[in-house]
């Protein structure tokens, strides 16, 4: 078997983009059990899938060596614009499937693994809180991150955790926002998964003050 390796991603690694999305969306842990059969891809829907459709050359996955992805870097270079794409060529494919939850069914997104998924806030279950950041995209542009453009989500399963691909993803990331143009990238992690917050203090990230940012810590940095 060969060791696993980051690799740029395929379109034949997409259902284990939204595999991997859900298995450490729980501030990193697995939230399967969270989620009823139907609603498991609605993660992968929000803050997976849509980044490999619409930004392929800037997602990255770590291979295991037969060829399944067991860890991700995914993200955009220019938030506004990807909000637009979104709404405009991604919703329409899967609104039907998760309709908007009914007013005050609100929900709060974070990052979970090395960066990841969701956690729930408010009324309603996890999916009814999740649907409601399916419909409002428009949550992701903040003003105080202007001068980061570009956002992110890493995640890895345990079993290439802690052994440097995460740091392997990132690097690549990087480099292909940079050779885009793009400044700065932020992102955005629940203040309380201390272990994601060291492994981006490692990587050079710093805070960025954002008001009432909620349960998330907004981090960011320069591409290069």
């Amino acid at each position: 078997m060969t060791a696993p390796f980051v690799r740029p991603y395929r379109p034949a690694d997409l259902p284990a983009l939204y595999d991997v999305c859900l298995r450490t969306a729980d501030a990193g842990q697995d939230a399967t059990a969270s989620y009823a059969e139907a609603d498991r891809d609605l993660l992968g829907a929000i803050f997976a899938a849509p980044y490999a459709v619409l930004e392929p050359a800037l997602t990255f996955v770590v291979d295991d060596g037969d060829g399944r992805a067991v860890g991700y870097v995914l993200g955009t270079g220019d938030t506004a614009r990807f909000v637009e794409r979104f709404r405009a060529e991604w919703l329409p494919g899967v609104a039907a499937r998760w309709p908007a939850p009914v007013e005050g069914a609100a929900g709060g997104a974070s990052d979970g693994a090395s960066d990841g998924a969701a956690a729930g806030a408010g009324p309603g279950t996890p999916a009814e809180a999740m649907a409601a950041l399916l419909h409002t995209p428009e949550r992701m542009v903040v003003p105080a991150l202007a001068a980061y453009p570009a956002h992110l989500h890493i995640d890895l399963l345990p079993q290439v955790q802690r052994s440097g691909y995460g740091r392997q993803l990132m690097t690549a990331f990087l480099a292909a926002l940079a050779a885009q143009g793009v400044p700065a990238v932020h992102l955005g992690m629940l203040t309380a998964n201390t272990a994601a917050r060291a492994f981006y203090d490692r990587l050079g990230f710093h805070e960025i003050a954002v008001p009432d940012p909620g349960p998330l810590t907004y981090l960011g940095r320069a591409t290069s």
